[in-house]
């Protein structure tokens, strides 16, 4: 391992002392560029650490004008991210670039530093792309974008144990960010530097097709690749109809011709005999973050038990394979994205949830392991294994239709306090216009109370995450102030303002604690002193006096307890606190 890592540092080392004076344009092959060598080739069970990658792709920029690598913001481990852009022109402006007809693809590597894989290959790509010349036409009219490490302060924390059902590399990061978050869970939340910075550049260059490089766990099958794409079914139809019909086909095809054969996605209720089921990619996780703003975007998953070269190469020949995708059919990817954008501005309903439609079954010709069971040398019990010596292929079911369980009326706009400043913060970093009441404003709005709600038991990366929200709508005459946000929709992230201000929706700011300070009462009553005001409270109202009688009449429980009963009366008298789960974003509907 020793002469391995010294082998490594002198390539590095060499690379750095090369001075070429100037830049060399466009695809010139040049002795400095062949030297460059990513971790992944000096050892192919090594994988680079976070500064070789960066002095790679600063070594690459010096000799080619056509590579710019940026810090751009920081993380929490107190190194900044960078944004490595390959533009074939020199041009890195994004909005040029877009004007120009140019296609964004953004790659993104080491989220899961334990999954390296794209680290390598995309340092790989990066080189080769100026390196080779049949590989030059791929950047005609498309422009890469690249993260080249996302998770830094994982990257750091180096080891060779973390990942224990993994084959390889050597070393490699931690899942765990510098705060222990996983940043696959916190595209909405926003709670790491990683993500704010993150979610500042995914939207200065809004790209049309987003990949997300991983390694995968779980069942053992004959595949070095797995595809995690847009869940289908969340993906706006215009945009999801040409991924569905044309873009992943080719991509199959292509990936089948580079014989790196790969399959969906096996995500497996037990073994991948029984089927595999379509992952429901929610906006904390990357590809559905994308989702949010109508990019067509992938999770590639290398296989954790295929030897480390396997997944560099099979990473490296799928974003190969979508350069190629995208050369042929660059000018209707846009025009799709263009058209969908427009839909969704113009949509009047917007689904907020959904669940696996089970009686949508199709099949799949799947590849795999004969699973069996024999006695476990360490419980004594049955335990699974894949016997690789019995390899199989056959059809098995897969389910991969979602339908929508829940959708609301898209309102006008969103009224919502200064208090909340951090939100309108998340909004306006994911290119959502957000403005500001020149007044107060006093209206009827559409409002929600939070009716009851549940949360998980145990912290999940760093919240109290609610789910299963109910509601109670009302009409409601309320006040903001001048300075209060207002969000209009009609924007071309509607669907992201949608679901992340919908209390109902699985990753809405309500559902990760944002405005958890209404669920608490904050005013209460001495029973002794409401006795009296709760007795004229009934007289004067006999409606309420009804109510109540019948309360008492249906509920033995409730009849035998004074202190529910009084608590009854309080919610329904002028006393009790209008803010008590009044959820404090308003809807403008007219």
């Amino acid at each position: 391992m020793d002469s391995i890592m010294r082998l490594k540092t002198l390539f590095i080392c060499a690379c750095m002392l090369f001075v070429t004076g100037c830049k060399t344009q466009s695809f010139t092959m040049t002795k400095e560029l062949s030297a460059l060598k990513t971790g992944y080739e000096i050892d192919r069970n090594t994988t680079a650490t976070y500064q070789e990658t960066i002095a790679f792709y600063k070594e690459l920029a010096a000799q080619l004008a056509s590579i710019q690598i940026k810090p751009f913001g920081m993380t929490d481990s107190g190194f900044p991210l960078h944004e490595i852009v390959l533009s074939q022109d020199g041009d890195f402006d994004p909005k040029s670039l877009k004007e120009s007809g140019k296609l964004i693809l953004f790659l993104n590597n080491a989220i899961h530093p334990g999954e390296p894989c794209g680290v390598d290959a995309s340092m790989m790509l990066a080189r080769d792309l100026f390196l080779e010349e049949n590989l030059s036409a791929l950047l005609e009219n498309t422009v890469v974008v690249i993260v080249p490490f996302y998770n830094i302060g994982g990257g750091l924390n180096r080891g060779g144990y973390s990942r224990a059902n993994q084959d390889g590399p050597e070393q490699y990061g931690f899942r765990g960010n510098a705060r222990n978050l996983d940043l696959n869970r916190d595209f909405i939340k926003c709670d790491s530097e990683n993500a704010v910075s993150f979610n500042m550049l995914f939207n200065k260059w809004q790209p049309d097709i987003f990949i997300d490089n991983h390694t995968s766990n779980g069942a053992d099958y004959q595949y070095s690749m797995t595809l995690i794409a847009t869940q289908k079914d969340k993906l706006q139809k215009d945009i999801s109809n040409y991924m569905v019909e044309q873009m992943l086909p080719d991509l199959y095809k292509k990936m089948e011709q580079k014989n790196w054969e790969m399959t969906p996605y096996v995500y497996a209720q037990e073994t991948p005999d029984d089927g595999i089921m379509g992952f429901l990619d929610l906006p904390r996780y990357s590809s559905g973050y994308a989702a949010l703003h109508n990019a067509i975007s992938f999770m590639p998953e290398t296989h954790m038990l295929k030897p480390y070269e396997n997944r560099v190469e099979s990473t490296y020949a799928f974003m190969l394979s979508m350069l190629e995708h995208i050369a042929v059919h660059a000018e209707t990817i846009l025009d799709v994205r263009k058209r969908g954008i427009e839909n969704i501005k113009a949509q009047t309903e917007m689904p907020i949830q959904w669940e696996l439609d089970k009686t949508q079954v199709d099949s799949l010709l799947f590849k795999g392991y004969e699973a069996k069971y024999k006695k476990s040398l360490v419980t004594g019990l049955d335990r699974l294994y894949y016997d690789q010596s019995a390899p199989w292929e056959k059809e098995i079911n897969f389910l991969d239709t979602y339908k929508v369980s829940k959708k609301v009326v898209k309102p006008k706009a969103y009224v919502f306090p200064i208090a909340y400043k951090g939100v309108a913060e998340r909004l306006e970093m994911n290119g959502v216009q957000v403005d500001r009441l020149d007044s107060e404003m006093v209206s009827e709005f559409e409002m929600y109370y939070i009716d009851d709600f549940e949360t998980v038991k145990n912290a999940y990366e760093g919240h109290y995450l609610h789910y299963n929200v109910s509601l109670k709508t009302v009409n409601k005459s309320w006040k903001y102030k001048q300075g209060d946000y207002i969000v209009y929709t009609g924007q071309a992230a509607d669907r992201y303002i949608v679901e992340c201000l919908e209390p109902q929706a699985a990753d809405s700011y309500f559902a990760w604690n944002f405005f958890d300070g209404i669920l608490n009462q904050k005013e209460y009553f001495s029973s002794y002193v409401f006795e009296e005001i709760a007795a004229e409270l009934l007289e004067k109202d006999p409606a309420l006096k009804k109510e109540f009688e019948q309360k008492k009449k249906e509920d033995q429980a409730f009849a035998e307890n004074g202190r529910a009963q009084l608590s009854f009366l309080y919610q329904r008298s002028p006393h009790y606190e209008q803010t008590h789960r009044l959820y404090p974003v308003a809807r403008i509907v007219k």
